[in-house]
């Protein structure tokens, strides 16, 4: 009984996070539009932010709570899950290929992001002064998508998310009431998801790292995998990757920036010597396969299948060093 409880909540608690962000996105982008908001920039800071609200949340109370070690993990294990898992079993599905502009600039933008994460943590902690540098950057990438956006140049992106929002148009009170409901959903299933999740970490004696890598990491990024399966199933590639792009962006800045703003938080080695290479060299595999050196960017099968099988032995590296 005493185990059936903590995962009984983490169930309860990640179902409540993937509807409670579907919810919280739609509600979000419908108003954006009513206000006038640009598709692209609905694209680029509603969707693809918005996605990664439940890695915000949970981070934001897992480091409230005295949980670094979750926090740390639910943002850099979302990280790894979108690109090898998401994208690779996207790519596996379906190749994916990269027509957007604005995606290829962004790219670099996030692998430069990553460095800097890693030039953060190179002295095992992240403290406050971290935590300003990452959210002023933060605050730096969401003023140069605004300007982007504002330019109005046509782009396969902005064209793609022009097309979903007429498909799916909320009603200004709708568009409201969703985007408070899905947040105040999100707020209560984080806190009941980061409770469960130390619970159950006590009690099979792991650390709590490891349950933020694993557990954590993959529920809280199901709304990237929803989303970005549905893109592909309607053929709206850069939508797909803008997603993926989008979260990561957000979750190295503004969830590990605001985890760190909260409290400093110690950095445990295995995080800069295992995790943060996997995170890094995903991500300069994602950049050289989308940008296209050689032609257009695409993601085949092939690369999908070699990214799904190094999420696979990451997460079994993780499970046999669980304990130790």
């Amino acid at each position: 009984m005493t185990l059936l409880l903590p995962l009984g909540a983490i169930v309860l608690g990640l179902a409540g996070l993937v509807w409670s962000a579907d919810r919280f996105v739609a509600g979000a982008a419908g108003l954006a539009r009513h206000l006038g908001m640009p598709p692209l920039l609905i694209g680029m800071l509603v969707v693809g932010f918005g996605t990664s609200a439940p890695e915000l949340l949970v981070s934001a109370m897992a480091s409230w709570q005295g949980n670094p070690g979750i926090a740390l993990g639910n943002a850099f294990g979302s990280n790894i899950a979108n690109i090898a898992l998401i994208l690779g079993l996207t790519a596996l599905i379906s190749p994916i290929a990269v027509h957007s502009t604005v995606i290829r600039r962004e790219l670099p933008v996030l692998l430069a992001v990553t460095l800097l994460a890693v030039v953060l943590l190179i002295d095992l902690k992240l403290a406050q002064a971290d935590a300003t540098v990452l959210l002023v950057v933060f605050a730096g990438l969401v003023a140069w998508s605004v300007w982007q956006a504002r330019r109005g140049s046509k782009d396969s992106f902005a064209e793609e998310m022009e097309v979903e929002g007429t498909a799916h148009a909320l009603a200004p009170r709708a568009a409201a009431i969703w985007t408070a409901v899905g947040l105040v959903l999100l707020i209560a299933t984080s806190r009941l998801l980061v409770w469960a999740a130390v619970d159950l970490a006590r009690l099979f004696g792991v650390n709590d790292l490891v349950i933020g890598l694993t557990i954590v990491a993959v529920g809280t990024s199901l709304p990237e995998l929803a989303s970005t399966l549905v893109a592909m199933r309607r053929d709206e590639h850069d939508i797909a990757l803008g997603n993926v792009i989008g979260s990561n962006l957000f979750n190295t800045l503004a969830v590990v920036g605001l985890a760190a703003a909260i409290g400093p938080i110690a950095v445990p080695p295995e995080v800069l010597f295992r995790d943060i290479p996997v995170m890094t060299g995903l991500t300069v595999a994602l950049v050289a396969a989308c940008i296209g050196f050689r032609g257009p960017g695409r993601i085949n099968r092939i690369e999908g299948a070699l990214l799904l099988a190094v999420f696979l032995g990451y997460t079994a590296l993780l499970v046999a060093t669980a304990t130790g």
